[in-house]
Order: C-alpha cells, then sequence, then structure tokens
C-alpha cells in the first residue's frame, strides 16, 4: 500500500498528463480525500468509490478517495496505483467533458455508469 504523500505525488504527475483544455471550469480542481466511500447501493460493502465528479454551487471539482482505492487494491506499488489512478481520472475527467458538454443522454459515461449499477444490483437481488 502506498501512503498518502505518494499517492498525491502520482495524481500530481498524472494530472500533468491531461491537455490544460480539461481543466477549464474545474475550478474547484482535483482534490485528494482520505475517506473511504461506499455507495448507498452497495449490498454487502463490496464496492468501493475510487472518485467522483462534482458540482455544487457553480463549483466543478474531481475528488478521489485514497481510503477507498486503499480498500480496493492494498497490494498496489507505486506503479500498478499509477495505472489505476490514470483510469478513474480518465473517468473523472470524461464525466466533467461531458458535463461541459451538456451530454446527458445513452451515449454519456453518466448513462453507462447508471446501466453498471443496474446490473450489479440485478446480480444482488435477493
Amino acid at each position: 500500500m502506498i501512503g498518502i504523500d505518494e499517492y498525491r505525488q502520482i495524481v500530481s504527475e498524472l494530472l500533468d498528463e491531461f491537455p490544460k483544455a480539461f481543466f477549464r471550469e474545474l475550478s474547484g480542481g482535483v482534490i485528494v480525500s482520505e475517506a473511504v466511500v461506499i455507495p448507498a447501493y452497495a449490498r454487502e460493502n463490496d464496492l468501493y468509490t475510487m472518485g467522483v465528479y462534482k458540482t455544487f454551487s457553480g463549483v466543478r471539482q474531481i475528488v478521489l478517495y485514497k481510503g477507498s482505492f486503499d480498500r480496493a487494491y492494498p497490494a498496489a506499488d507505486a506503479a500498478e496505483a499509477k495505472r489505476l489512478l490514470r483510469g478513474i481520472l480518465r473517468h473523472e475527467f470524461r464525466h466533467h467533458l461531458e458535463f461541459l458538454g451538456g451530454v446527458h443522454d445513452a451515449s454519456s459515461l453518466e448513462a453507462a455508469d447508471e446501466r453498471e449499477k443496474q446490473a450489479y444490483l440485478a446480480r444482488h437481488r435477493t
């Protein structure tokens, strides 16, 4: 498991890989939280939220949850963490860009995430 400082350093390095245009109107920036976040719909605490794109009071922000990352990937070394975090950041930036572009139809990541949630719930019906 990597420490919080190394996690933040990896995130910082990854952010440098993204085009400046991706940060347009991301007024709240990218924040690292040490929280463990389990979605309310998780049936057996078997899901973790790795990151979220938030909009509130005109602020747009990406939050990455290191606590969730540690629970999901306790054995991840720096190289594996970087690979995984790159994917998480791409996912959250896509939410941001789709929000800015007004994309909320069936092709959106928002819709894909909802389909995944519904598939998870269907697998866990009792």
